[in-house]
């Protein structure tokens, strides 16, 4: 992990990948690089950090050219270093390669190169990579079949891309996104992880898809090739279709307080989704012997909130798998079942792993994503698009909100109640957007906050439609504040995390008007009994609560409501400690390796 840009054209390269680089910066590294083509000679950066704000080559001691690559990486293999980050050399300079990917067999192929007498220069799985073409190259391999071949001998999700010091780009894809880009002047190509990259420059786009190369010539002409075989294939050129391509913070402080403030919009959004797609989805979601629900991370609280709205709202039993333990269910899997994936990339690697052999099974998939051209979206039978509008922060916020939203609307369309669902669903985004506008509110959520930040342990207690809700609390507490924060079922309080209960532990209690606000308040009474202290989230103050944050919702919709104020908890939590708000330390926005 985690981005790959290159670039072809009359512009300064250097400054085109650094601009693409600064682009690809939400979805989380800890270093980077650039290699550029000049005279027939490569020129190499790499540091540790951030991308800075870079003027030109000479900043970089690079010098002028107009074809170049460049990498942001997330450490798997070997710690942050110089020395490890991308693009790694040729031992001849013959090339410089950067990798998206894990190499699963690395020990092994690591261990016969040693033993062969090579020598390394990084503790990085990639620069296996590099030994393996070398080693093609040397048995009189033409570069592009020495990059088919030694791409077949990796295992794992892998895409890399090289340069040579005439220029030529060659990037094979297994696993992790790539996409070209036809820029706006004649001979401009891009070839990058992501089209929000470069969104903004071009007009016409091709995904690479798995087992697939794309070769660059130095004079700009693209040609696409099966990785197996290397036969050539048709391009098919499709126009950039991206809503909001722009990325900008519009005034906010940060990207993540604006994308929350963009939550209604984006509810409203769902509400307008087509008839005829969700007629479709809940037709078979009825047909379906079992229905499933998967997701990674945050995406996966929102698959167990969509599960929830399926057996609750629809009478469907429906079963949430996490992306990463789901391959115990792969044996259960028939050709009458369901999987309904949300997710913010569509690239996330160990759900995509699960969705291919499911796909293989005969099993009928929906996504709801995000990026449009995803690889989910193209695995998906019925593939619907949030358009949300590009998420920079690495904390999911609007977009979580909007596929749980999307799962309610198709819950009320499974159970016949499409329209009725529309509307609840257009009054959350109008109270939303009122809770939003409410000074008083965000001035409580900002002063909770700096209670909080004195805490060494956070816990948050739901039950129902609210628990996978304060789940992912917990998560945007955690990336945020890089605090301890628990999620409790108030039913399971008694069971074990009662123990943990003493003086001054805070305990944020969600209840909404519904069948088991007396069980939830039940479970605050208990805790606070043993001295913790009870923020409630609630439509109003109770005995219980020592404080109360007033949700903007307390019925059915309760829980797409409750997202914004706890996310807008974990934003100024993250503040007042002084963490980097839109990019947490340690996690990446597209996790394309498992």
């Amino acid at each position: 992990m985690c981005g790959i840009f290159a670039y072809h054209g009359q512009d300064s390269a250097v400054d085109q990948v650094v601009t693409g680089l600064k682009r690809l910066e939400y979805r989380g590294y800890d270093s980077w690089g650039v290699a550029v083509a000049t005279n027939q000679e490569l020129s190499v950066f790499k540091q540790v950090g951030k991308v800075t704000q870079v003027a030109d080559e000479a900043e970089l001691g690079l010098p002028k050219g107009q074809i170049a690559i460049g990498h942001t990486r997330w450490a798997t293999h070997g710690g942050v270093t110089q020395a490890n980050a991308h693009p790694h050399l040729a031992s001849d300079s013959s090339f410089a390669l950067a990798q998206n990917g894990v190499v699963e067999n690395f020990d092994t192929l690591k261990a016969a190169q040693l033993q062969a007498g090579e020598n390394f220069k990084s503790e990085t799985d990639t620069e296996v990579i590099v030994k393996l073409i070398e080693a093609e190259r040397q048995a009189g391999k033409d570069l592009l079949t020495a990059v088919r071949a030694a791409h077949q001998k990796l295992s794992g999700r892998n895409t890399i891309i090289l340069i040579t010091p005439d220029g030529e780009i060659i990037a094979a894809r297994q696993g992790s996104p790539l996409v070209i880009g036809f820029g706006n002047s004649e001979g401009e190509v891009f070839v990058s992880s992501d089209v929000l990259s470069f969104a903004t420059q071009v007009k016409e786009v091709v995904t690479v898809d798995n087992g697939q190369v794309v070769q660059v010539s130095p004079a700009g002409e693209v040609q696409l090739f099966d990785l197996k075989s290397g036969a050539k294939l048709e391009i098919k050129r499709e126009p950039l279709q991206l809503d909001q391509p722009k990325i900008d913070k519009e005034g906010y402080e940060h990207f993540m307080l604006k994308e929350i403030h963009e939550t209604p919009v984006v509810i409203r959004q769902v509400s307008t989704q087509p008839i005829d797609r969700l007629t479709q989805a809940a037709e078979l979601i009825k047909q379906a012997h079992s229905v499933y629900t998967i997701g990674s991370g945050t995406a996966g609280m929102a698959a167990a909130q969509i599960a929830y709205y399926l057996r609750s709202v629809a009478k469907v039993p429906a079963v949430s798998l996490v992306g990463a333990d789901a391959n115990e269910y792969l044996e259960l899997f028939t050709p009458e079942d369901v999987l309904i994936a949300p997710s913010q990339s569509g690239e996330t690697a160990d759900v995509l792993e699960i969705l291919e052999q499911a796909k293989e099974l005969g099993v009928k998939i929906i996504s709801y994503v995000n990026m449009p051209a995803s690889s989910m979206t193209k695995l998906a039978d019925l593939s619907f698009l949030a358009g949300a509008g590009p998420e920079i922060c690495v904390m999911s916020t609007k977009v979580f909100t909007s596929q749980i939203a999307w799962g309610y609307l198709l819950a009320k369309a499974v159970a016949g109640q499409t329209a009725d669902g529309q509307a609840a669903l257009a009054a959350v985004a109008d109270s939303v957007q009122a809770y939003l506008e409410d000074s008083t509110a965000m001035t409580q959520l900002s002063n909770l906050a700096q209670q909080l930040s004195g805490a060494k342990d956070i816990f948050l207690m739901a039950k129902g439609q609210l628990f996978q809700v304060m789940r992912e609390g917990m998560v945007k507490l955690i990336e945020g504040s890089y605090k301890h924060a628990h999620a409790i079922p108030a039913g399971d309080l008694k069971h074990y995390a009662i123990t943990l209960m003493e003086a001054g532990v805070p305990v944020l209690v969600a209840v909404a008007d519904d069948a088991v606000r007396s069980d939830v308040l039940n479970a605050a009474h208990e805790v606070k009994t043993r001295g913790a202290t009870v923020i409630g989230l609630s439509a109003q103050a109770e005995a219980s609560f020592d404080s109360t944050i007033v949700m903007p919702v307390s019925g059915e919709t309760a829980a797409i409501a409750l997202v914004v104020p706890v996310q807008l908890l974990a934003y100024h939590l993250a503040v007042v400690l002084g963490n980097d708000v839109d990019h947490p330390r340690n996690i990446a926005k597209s996790v394309t390796v498992k």
